[in-house]
This record gives structure tokens, C-alpha cells and sequence, in this order.
């Protein structure tokens, strides 16, 4: 059975496998996501580059775009073999480049096609197949609707939602869908209720674990997404809250495991700005962050990590806390760094 009582969203040219694993140093727990990755790229494009992770980075689920049954099933059976534990179908991306290709959100227009999708995908692969989907289309929204959309994804053998509680609205830009259409949680919840024996996660514009707890009294998970990326550590506490583990990970320690990381990557040829793009936020909001932020985006490079790291030990050391292990320690504080997934 799926654990998605919390999960960070598939969000694009942010979720990479790089932004996953430093999420994973953060939150043992916590269920991940890739990008959406169109079926077209997984059966024509380079699998090992789109589809390759580490071990670390379970449990994983790739999430498929794409409006073709048999296209989206060969996708999931190829995914599957990879090793990734859950094949999720987008079904609520508004961007116009989802509604020149038929897939995304749009396909809400078309439950006959949705089922058609799922069953293939369902038959291809014995992981489990799940959906991500909005309210509805266009403000034009009903619980009603939204239930008999539900009613058909189940009948096609889907047993898991995770719902974005607003409506698309094709019109408007990817970034204004995260934005203006109102949150209806409350229908999430009430789905949950209508439909006691399916699993329903709720997502959008959720912004702190806190938060998050107070729907799992509701729903059977919860999945942030900008919150994370824009501060890893709202999930510092997911671990012991959530999951029930006795740890609970410094921000020095999760930048130390991420230059072992780097270095690694490094060697394999994987441009450093690749990594440390993702690291920008690590130290938002803390003595010197912005510090950070900027020796980073300036530097580009190991070097200037390792700048940026001196100056923060130095801040941790000002403070008085245990003082971490620098590069002598790596090997301790990244543990299976060596091992490569896919």
C-alpha cells in the first residue's frame, strides 16, 4: 500500500533528480516526484538521462503526460522498469504546450479517452497507476463533476487522486493557475467522504507542515510544492511528525551531504549550477542566507560552495551549536553516494 500522507508535487524544471535527492537528505519519508515528462520523450528521447535516479531517492513516482493509450502504456511499462514505484498521469497541466499536445488538463473534456488511458496503463504495468488532476476547467467547476470524473478514474482501476483544489483555467498562464483560481479543499475532503474505500491526497497553495497536518485529519495525504522548493527545510520536522523517525536534520549537515554530491556529479561530467541551483534557498531565511544565495549564484561552482559553507560554519560556531565535520567527514555524512540508481 502507498504511504502519500506526504509528498512533494512534480513541478517543472524544478523537480530534477538533483532538487529530489536533496529533498531525501531533508525527509527520509516524504514521497517524490519527478517532472512531467511527456510520453513522446521517454519512448524517443535519451530514457538514461530523462528516467535515471538514485536509490536514495525512494519512494518515487514518475509522472507521464500524453494523450495516446498505447503511447502513455509503453511510457508506464518502460518507467516501471526503471524501478520507479508509481506511474502518476497529469491530468490537470493548463500550459498551452499541454493543450497543442492533447494532454494536461484538457483531457478532462474527454473521461471516454481518460478511462481508455488508464486501463492501458493499469494492464501494462503492475505498479500502481494514479492521477493528479484539477477541479475542473475554466472556473466553470462542480462537486458534481468533479465526483463523476472521480466515479470513471475508479472504474478504469484508479484508486488514488491527488487532487490540485483549484479549477484550470486554459486561458490564463501556468503561473496564474497556481495563483487565481480560488481553493476548494473543502471538495477534496468531501470527496474523501463520498468515497471512503479510494485514496485522496490535497494539493495546492499549501505552505507549511502545520498546515499539512491539519488536512491529514481529513484526507489520506498531502503534497506541497513551491513551499518546498522555495524553503527545503518546512520539511525538517516531516520525519519525526509524520513518519514516526527519530531524526531530524540540520541545514549545515544536508549542505555538506550535497557537496559530496556535487563532487561526485562533478566527475561524471554534470555541471555544477546543475546542483547547486537547487541548494540557492537551503539556508533561507537563517543568519547569512542571503549570503549564501549570492556566493552561490556569482560563484557557480565548487569552489564557491565551499566558500559559502566556511562562511556558514563560521556563523554555527558564532553560535555556540556542536560544530559539524567538514571535508574530512563526507564519507560519513553521505552515506550510499557511491552507488548509482536507475
Amino acid at each position: 500500500m502507498l504511504d502519500l500522507r506526504l509528498s512533494v508535487a512534480p513541478m517543472v524544471d524544478r523537480t530534477d533528480r538533483h532538487f529530489r535527492f536533496l529533498v531525501r537528505q531533508v525527509s527520509l519519508g516524504v514521497r517524490l516526484y519527478t517532472e512531467m515528462t511527456v510520453d513522446q520523450a521517454v519512448l524517443r528521447g535519451n530514457r538514461e538521462r530523462l528516467l535515471a535516479f538514485r536509490p536514495e531517492e525512494h519512494p518515487l513516482a514518475l509522472q507521464l503526460a500524453g494523450s495516446d493509450p498505447k503511447s502513455l502504456a509503453e511510457a508506464a511499462r518502460i518507467g516501471e522498469a526503471f524501478g520507479y514505484d508509481e506511474i502518476n498521469l497529469n491530468l490537470g497541466c493548463p500550459s498551452e504546450k499541454a493543450q497543442e499536445g492533447g494532454y494536461g488538463a484538457c483531457l478532462l473534456l474527454d473521461l471516454v479517452r481518460v478511462q481508455e488511458i488508464l486501463k492501458a496503463m493499469g494492464e501494462a504495468v503492475r505498479v500502481p497507476v494514479t492521477v493528479k488532476l484539477r477541479l475542473g476547467l475554466e472556473g466553470r467547476e462542480t462537486y458534481r463533476g468533479l465526483a463523476q470524473a472521480v466515479e470513471a478514474m475508479a472504474e478504469a482501476g484508479v484508486k488514488v487522486f491527488v487532487v490540485h483544489a483549484r479549477s484550470a483555467l486554459l486561458a490564463l498562464s501556468t503561473k496564474a493557475n497556481r495563483e487565481v483560481p480560488p481553493l476548494r479543499h473543502d471538495w477534496v475532503h468531501r470527496l474523501k467522504g463520498d468515497f471512503p474505500q479510494l485514496t485522496f491526497v490535497t494539493n495546492g497553495g499549501i505552505r507549511s507542515l502545520e498546515e499539512a497536518l491539519s488536512h491529514l485529519e481529513k484526507v489520506d495525504g498531502v503534497m506541497l510544492g513551491r513551499a518546498v522548493y522555495e524553503d527545503p527545510f518546512v520539511l525538517e520536522e516531516a520525519d519525526r511528525r509524520v513518519f514516526g523517525l527519530p531524526r531530524r536534520p540540520s541545514r549545515l549537515d544536508v549542505a555538506w551531504r550535497m557537496r559530496a554530491y556535487l563532487e561526485e556529479e562533478a566527475l561524471k561530467g554534470t555541471p555544477p549550477w546543475a546542483v547547486l541551483r537547487h541548494m540557492l534557498n537551503l539556508f533561507r531565511g537563517r543568519p547569512k542566507g542571503r549570503l549564501w544565495r549570492r556566493l552561490l549564484g556569482e560563484g557557480r561552482s565548487l569552489q564557491a560552495l565551499d566558500r559559502a559553507l566556511r562562511l556558514i560554519e563560521e556563523e554555527v560556531g558564532e553560535e555556540g551549536e556542536k560544530e559539524k565535520p567538514g571535508p574530512k567527514g563526507q564519507a560519513e555524512r553521505a552515506p550510499g553516494l557511491a552507488r548509482e540508481g536507475v
